[in-house]
C-alpha cells in the first residue's frame, strides 16, 4: 500500500489526543475507519507505531521516532504549498504575525492599517502572545513573523533590530512646552501608580529598575490590559510606567523621563532561519522598517 498524507495526519491526531474516540471526532471520520487506516501505516512501515493495551493510546518507541519525521514532514509540506500559491505582485497573500502584548498598544495598529492600505489582498493573521510562545511557533511553522525583544533566543531563529524602545513615567498632566526635566526614581517612593500585573514582561523589566534602585512604590492599581492602564491613568492623579511610544497616539498621555532612566529595549523582528520568505513577509519587514523610521523611534 502506497503511504499517503492521511497515514501522517491520522497517526499525529491520535497521538495528541491518546484516543482512537477523540482523534476520530477531531477528523471528522468513524473510529473503525481511522484504526484501519493506522493499522495500513503500521502494516506499510513494518512496525507497531501505537501501544493500545493501556487506558490511552501511546506511541511506541518507533511512533516517537517516526512521529518527529511526520510532524516535519508535514511542516515542510505546508510551507512548499505557500511557496506555491506566493504571489509576487501581493494581489494576494497571506502573512502570520506573532507579537508581545505591549507592541498591541502602538504599533500593530499602524502597521496593519499600512499593509491593508498598500496591499489589501494580503489577508494578516495576528496573535498576541508570550516570547516563548512566538519563538515556538516560528519554530514549528505556525507563524511567519514575530515582534518581541532582543534574545537570547533557540537556535533556528534569526532576529533582526528593528528600533530601541524607551519607557517613562507617564502621567495624564499636559505636557509642557519645553523638554521636562527628569524625575528622580526616588521621588516615585511616594507616589501612588497604576502598572501591568505581573505576567506582563515589562512589568518584570520595571520591577527590576526599581528594586536596583531599591526603590518601592505604592502600587494602587495592576491591570492586565494597556487600553485599560492608559484609560485608568487618563482619568485619575495615577502615573504609570510605559513605552514612551504609546503616548503618541495618546495625546492626553505625557511622557516624564525618570533619572536615571530606564533600561532601553531593543525591538526585533522574529522568524525561522529556514523559513521560506513569503512576498508579503518580505513586504510587511519593508513596512515596518520604514514605519518606525517615519515615526522617529530610536534607531537600534
Amino acid at each position: 500500500m502506497a503511504l499517503e498524507l492521511r497515514h501522517l495526519r491520522y497517526l499525529l491526531a491520535v497521538a495528541e489526543h491518546g484516543s482512537f474516540t477523540r482523534a476520530a471526532e477531531d477528523l471528522h471520520i468513524s473510529q473503525p475507519t481511522l484504526s484501519q487506516q493506522i493499522k495500513q501505516l503500521e502494516r506499510t512501515v513494518g512496525v507497531q507505531l501505537l501501544d493500545r493495551t493501556g487506558r490511552t493510546v501511546r506511541l511506541t518507541d518507533a511512533g516517537e521516532a517516526y512521529t518527529h519525521h511526520a510532524r516535519h514532514a508535514l511542516r515542510d509540506l505546508a510551507a512548499a504549498e505557500r511557496a506555491v500559491h506566493d504571489v509576487r505582485d501581493l494581489s494576494r497573500g497571506h502573512l502570520r504575525l506573532g507579537l508581545t502584548p505591549t507592541f498591541t498598544a502602538y504599533l500593530v495598529g499602524p502597521l496593519v492599517a499600512e499593509l491593508h492600505a498598500r496591499h489589501p489582498g494580503v489577508a494578516l493573521a495576528v496573535r498576541e502572545m508570550p516570547q516563548d510562545r512566538i519563538e515556538t511557533g516560528l519554530l514549528d511553522d505556525e507563524l511567519d513573523l514575530g515582534i518581541a525583544f532582543a534574545g537570547p533566543h533557540p537556535a533556528g531563529i534569526e532576529a533582526a533590530a528593528l528600533f530601541t524602545e524607551t519607557l517613562s513615567l507617564v502621567t495624564a498632566a499636559p505636557g509642557a512646552a519645553d523638554p521636562p526635566e527628569p524625575l528622580p526614581v526616588t521621588a516615585l517612593a511616594d507616589r501612588q501608580l497604576a502598572l501591568l500585573s505581573g505576567d506582563f514582561a515589562t512589568r518584570r523589566h520595571i520591577d527590576a529598575y526599581f528594586a536596583l534602585h531599591h526603590v518601592s512604590p505604592r502600587i494602587a492599581v495592576e491591570a492586565n490590559s494597556i487600553q485599560a492602564l492608559t484609560e485608568i491613568v487618563r482619568r485619575t492623579s495615577l502615573a504609570t510606567v510605559l513605552p514612551d511610544a504609546i503616548t503618541h497616539d495618546h495625546p492626553h498621555l505625557t511622557p516624564l523621563p525618570l533619572a536615571p532612566a530606564l533600561p532601553t529595549r531593543t525591538v526585533t523582528l522574529l522568524r525561522r532561519t529556514d523559513a521560506y520568505r513569503t512576498a508579503a513577509a518580505r513586504a510587511f519587514t519593508r513596512l515596518a522598517r520604514e514605519l518606525v523610521r517615519s515615526r522617529g523611534y530610536a534607531p537600534a
